[in-house]
């Protein structure tokens, strides 16, 4: 009786039993929504139906613009499920699939209803676990997301039984001409004109050989600095950030101002226009506090979260003035392969080096981290392995250790074991 009294004063919450399915999350938009919400596009169209003629998508036309992409003069119309019989519902896993309409034929490519762009065939069936790379603007983003999905295509993947691959050949041709063959076949780094431009998502699925486990979608949203004051278009990038899984937080070396005037004095550079382009690490934090972290629980996230401490072959130019830097046979400045687990021996040795640098160095940075970031890991990489000169790269371009923190977040995502060397 006693028991039965304290059970009911406490009021403890039943336990939830788990759905046969998961929430969508949009890898475009970012929205979160329930597999039957979803919208489908009809597979064909009819002139002398209204509901069936071609016409144009208003919320995906809407969307495109956001991004500066041309708008769809027709498509095939938008059929909602609430206006199909609950009998022509096509189910698979539990999932909403398919439906069958009013002339018997059956649709199957499943919107979101939020910007009506195609969704993953995964999604629902298994979580929609998405990782997202953020970080200031001029931090060479661009850059490290090229040399990540080339290091995760042609080595990483193929050592955790996996394939890297893009959502769609539109993203695999503009990712590809864009991207990866100016980078790693002609050593040109991006345009400065075209780091400006809003970019719409890119999307890579971490796909394993082993189809009891959920795909990793990798996306790619970079929010240019005139993003930065547009309203819908920071609600935009709160949303990409919310509703992630795992975060890759990039740090550029020279964001910091210790580590600026130190390489400007060696280079015998003037900082100049060179030092106005950067926004320390701090505001950085601040802007997602104000958009995204402040509307969180005791205003934090606990989504895990790698601080990546990009360009780490500049370091270099440091790291031998003063023992509190680097130091030059630190394993910073060596590559290591990361096989079927996290070696936890080697992520702790570099999560434990960088996180007492950037402490030293940035002060303020490390301490709103830890303020408003519950689970971080911190990482230093070279998407390029050396330091370029004239937006060219001489040699090959060799990357350093730029995969690791994506190893990290899929541990911390239960996808792999961590075991110590």
């Amino acid at each position: 009786m006693l028991s039965f009294l304290k059970n009911m004063f406490e009021k403890k919450p039943p336990v939830k039993e788990r759905l046969p399915f998961y929430d969508i999350v949009c890898p475009y938009c970012f929205a979160k929504f329930e597999p039957d919400q979803v919208v489908f596009r009809a597979t064909h169209h009819r002139q002398d139906d209204e509901d069936y003629a071609l016409q144009e998508d208003e919320i995906l036309n809407h969307y495109r613009d956001k991004f500066g992409l041309d708008a769809i003069d027709e498509l095939e119309a938008i059929i909602d499920p609430e206006s199909i019989p609950e009998e022509n519902h096509l189910y698979v896993d539990n999932v909403l699939a398919g439906v069958t309409d009013r002339y018997g034929l059956v649709s199957k490519r499943r919107l979101c209803p939020k910007c009506h762009n195609e969704l993953p065939i995964t999604a629902g069936k298994a979580p929609s676990n998405i990782i997202s790379i953020v970080g200031a603007s001029q931090v060479g983003k661009s850059v490290y997301m090229t040399s990540l999905i080339h290091t995760l295509q042609n080595t990483t993947a193929n050592h955790f039984d996996a394939a890297c691959m893009p959502l769609n050949a539109q993203i695999s041709r503009k990712f590809r001409e864009n991207y990866e063959a100016p980078l790693f076949e002609r050593g040109q780094l991006l345009d400065s004109t075209q780091k400006e431009k809003r970019q719409e998502p890119f999307i890579f699925q971490f796909i394993f050989k082993d189809s009891e486990k959920a795909p990793l979608i990798l996306v790619f949203f970079d929010v240019a600095g005139e993003g930065m004051v547009d309203r819908e278009y920071l609600e935009l990038y709160a949303a990409h950030v919310k509703n992630s899984s795992g975060i890759l937080f990039l740090v550029d070396p020279l964001q910091i101002k210790t580590i600026r005037d130190r390489v400007m004095l060696q280079a015998g550079d003037e900082p100049g226009e060179f030092t106005a382009r950067y926004d320390e690490p701090r505001e950085v934090v601040i802007t997602l506090f104000e958009n995204f972290i402040g509307y969180q629980e005791q205003s934090k996230t606990n989504i895990p979260t790698a601080v990546v401490l990009t360009k780490s072959d500049m370091l270099h130019l440091i790291k031998e003035d003063d023992g509190e830097y680097i130091k030059s046979n630190s394993n910073v400045f060596r590559n290591f392969v990361h096989e079927q687990y996290l070696n936890t021996t080697e992520f702790e040795n570099i999560n434990g080096e960088i996180s007492r640098f950037i402490e030293k160095v940035d002060r303020p940075f490390k301490d709103a981290l830890e303020v408003y970031f519950t689970n971080t890991a911190y990482f230093a990489v070279s998407a390029l392995g050396s330091n370029p000169v004239n937006q060219k790269v001489s040699g090959v371009v060799t990357p350093i250790r730029v995969d690791e923190p994506f190893i990290w977040l899929m541990h911390q995502l239960d996808y792999i074991e961590g075991r110590e060397r």
